[in-house]
């Protein structure tokens, strides 16, 4: 009997270990969920990390990220309304919500991924095929305000403008841009509007669509930048035309202030010249009251100093001018 108990305990014990060899239990990391199934079905869902337990060659456990995950689309060619052609880049977030409904409709990440590539690709290319251009580059008209770059003439008058024709032509111009009505990304919400309602059939969650990028074709940008070039070139035209007429109006100003200055300038000189000879001539006068022999001998000597080296040939000095030269008396 003991024998025999014996026997039963080690088949018991050896059961045992086989059971525990063959892996009963397993473990959910964080950031993870797993999806249980037994001859194909699934028979449990688990979603919280921690040890779990599982029927060993019968169950298996098929594990899915719980993490939000990124997708990236490839750029494609897309029409917008207007039939011109862009490329769009496109990202997106998603996450795995329902593991029995994934593990049911695409079992693997790489189905999803799949799948979302046709479902999100194909939002985006039926939201901008339903909007025009400017729709998907522009997100608001801030660019066409900030384009009003007439801050300069904006305090004068049309009246004072040489080419106020121009002015109205540039204007004109801003007028012809199309204004937004929902924008870059009220697009984005749109195509994830549309995204979403696929999404959950597979069990998973579209948190959101982005433009990455969007680029123009090659036969759509030598266009663009074309009239881009076309259009700054008439705001430089106008800026350089109005910045020579200021130009010459701010230079008659200068020339008007020059002469202006000069002419009061030569009156106040001609003023201090004329004082002063006035005051040179009671001076001389006054001097020549004093003493007449003095003052002759004086202003002739002055003469000699002006007169006298001017001279290239002198033939004689027995001159009465020259009296002084001999003596000083003038004898």
């Amino acid at each position: 009997m003991t024998r025999k108990l014996i026997t039963i305990g080690v088949v018991v014990v050896v059961l045992a270990v086989v059971f525990v060899m063959l892996g009963p239990l397993y473990t959910i990391d964080e950031g993870e969920q797993a999806v249980v199934t037994r001859f194909g079905e699934i028979v449990e869902v688990e979603t919280d990390a921690g040890l779990k337990f599982r029927l060993p060659l019968i169950d298996q456990v098929v594990r899915y990220p719980r993490r939000i995950q990124s997708w990236d689309g490839a750029p494609n060619r897309m029409p917008t309304e207007e039939q011109q052609f862009i490329w769009v880049d496109t990202t997106a977030r998603w996450r795995i919500t329902d593991p029995a409904l994934f593990y049911a409709s695409l079992f693997s990440i790489d189905a999803a991924y799949a799948r979302l590539d046709e479902v999100i690709e194909s939002s985006v290319r039926n939201t901008i095929a339903a909007n025009e251009l400017a729709e998907a580059v522009r997100d608001s008209d801030h660019i066409l305000e900030a384009e009003m770059e007439l801050a300069p003439v904006a305090d004068a008058d049309a009246e004072e403008l040489e080419d106020a024709d121009d002015l109205e032509d540039l204007l004109d111009v801003q007028d012809e841009q199309p204004s937004v009505a929902n924008g870059r990304r009220a697009l984005s919400d749109e195509m994830l509007r549309a995204a979403s309602e696929v999404a959950p059939e597979y069990g998973i969650e579209l948190i959101d669509v982005v433009i990455r990028q969007i680029r123009y074709a090659d036969d759509l940008t030598e266009s663009v930048y074309d009239r881009m070039v076309s259009e700054r070139a008439r705001f430089a035209e106008f800026y350089r035309s109005f910045g020579e007429g200021r130009k010459r109006e701010i230079l008659g100003q200068l020339e008007s202030e020059k002469a202006g200055i000069l002419s009061r300038a030569y009156r106040d000189s001609e003023e201090i010249l004329a004082a002063a000879e006035t005051e040179a001539g009671e001076i001389y006068a006054m001097s020549y009251g004093q003493s007449p022999e003095f003052f002759d001998f004086y202003r002739g000597v002055q003469s000699y100093e002006e007169i006298v080296p001017r001279f290239r040939k002198t033939l004689t000095t027995d001159m009465d001018y020259f009296r002084f030269l001999h003596s000083e008396t003038g004898e």
